[in-house]
């Protein structure tokens, strides 16, 4: 068995860091145009290329979202938004649109090509189509069970590499197809600007009696017609692996850097705890518990076992049980950690701390305090500048954080 890559979402610089740091071997990104998530913050050209440039240091590769549907007026810029890609060292792309396929072997053929789950990939003869056109890898349609892709592998050419998502939120369309947001808010879906209407609380109103707002169901809390919850594959790290999937993608370029690291750390734990011995191999409870300590919907498998009337999501509230309250910067020349603040604190709180290496350690800070070495007993204003003791190793871009109590 091969070991599957771990492609984790970078938002912007700081996102990509704790990928980096936290056990990502590829990250995918998008510059200031053409990628599916316009809210990410996303990468001027100059800051994809020191994008690059960290990841190849680290030994990480970079695939760059060009995964709209474009229009013919924003076409034109095709070629000089690929050449410039190419020109910052990346790796590959990832595409959606064949005319934008095209483009990219023409432009930069040195290019890995990756077809988007834009494209809705659902069965063998479409992904071995693209193999065809000049594609390295498909990202498969969310919507497939797992025989469906295990299916798919034993039917393509073995030098077509399988990706699939395993973890983050899901979309009530067709792998993102969807115009609901293009129709109610004139923000399109498909080139990058969903307003995400599907989480919106919706009532029913008829006719003759406007202003009255009947819930579609009968429930206290309203009605979430299009919610979904989120995937959560970290229970089948076996039954992944054994499908053939050469990389396991983490959704969530627009979520937090703390989702980040922590997502990213907790497969990078399982899948190398798998291969260490894959016979005897049991999820430990702390990789378990740590998907649930970052802000989530409730999770379930997605549609890899064929339950497709689990998705739906009665509610849109976030599961948010732990606040990050601080970031490692580095240390003082006494060992102390120095740290920036991230939300209120106190000094007798029970904190924890997630490293890139190493177990999450729990600890009460024998010493807190400001950058003028004067004890605090509490770290109340944002952004400020801290120094505590931590009872173990904490590098830079280590996480502090604490669970919330009623």
């Amino acid at each position: 068995m091969r070991k599957p890559e771990i492609l984790s979402p970078a938002g912007d610089m700081e996102k990509l860091r704790y990928a980096v740091a936290y056990g990502a071997d590829a990250v995918y990104l998008a510059g200031s145009q053409f990628g599916m998530r316009t809210g990410a913050g996303n990468f001027t050209y100059e800051e994809m290329a020191e994008a690059v440039k960290h990841c190849h240091e680290n030994g990480v590769k970079v695939m760059v979202t060009v995964n709209t549907m474009p229009r013919n007026n924003e076409f034109a810029v095709i070629d000089e938004h690929i050449r410039k890609i190419a020109e910052c060292g990346a790796d590959g792309v990832i595409v959606a649109d064949i005319g934008v396929l095209e483009v990219v072997k023409r432009v930069a053929p040195q290019l890995r090509i990756t077809i988007s789950t834009q494209a809705n990939i659902t069965n063998y003869g479409a992904a071995t189509a693209y193999y065809n056109m000049g594609a390295n890898r498909v990202v498969l349609a969310r919507e497939l069970t797992l025989e469906e892709v295990i299916h798919i592998r034993e039917n393509t050419p073995k030098e077509l590499e399988i990706e699939t998502f395993i973890h983050g939120s899901m979309c009530m369309s067709l792998s993102g197809r969807c115009l609901l947001s293009n129709y109610m808010t004139g923000r399109d879906s498909n080139r990058g600007n969903c307003a995400q209407p599907c989480r919106w609380k919706y009532h029913l109103v008829e006719e003759k009696r406007p202003g009255q707002y009947m819930p579609v169901i009968e429930d206290d809390k309203g009605t979430y017609i299009f919610n979904s919850k989120d995937m959560c594959m970290i229970e089948h790290i076996p039954a992944l692996v054994k499908a053939g999937i050469n990389s396991f993608k983490i959704e969530g370029r627009a979520k937090s850097a703390y989702y980040t690291a922590a997502i990213t750390k907790a497969y990078r734990k399982a899948i190398d705890l798998y291969f260490e011995d894959p016979e005897n191999y049991v999820l430990p409870d702390s990789i378990r518990d740590e998907i649930f300590k970052v802000s989530h919907r409730q999770y379930f498998n997605g549609f890899y076992f064929g339950d497709t009337n689990s998705q739906d999501y009665s509610e849109n509230i976030y599961i948010r049980d732990w606040d990050i309250v601080a970031v490692v910067d580095g240390k003082d020349e006494n060992g102390l950690a120095l740290l920036t603040q991230k939300n209120k604190f106190f000094a007798n709180d029970k904190l924890e701390v997630l490293r890139p290496d190493g177990e999450a350690v729990q600890f009460i800070p024998e010493i807190l305090r400001n950058e003028r070495d004067e004890d605090i007993e509490s770290a109340p204003h944002a952004e400020m500048k801290l120094k505590m003791k931590i009872p173990c190793d904490a590098p830079p871009l280590s996480i502090i954080r604490k669970e919330k109590t009623n």
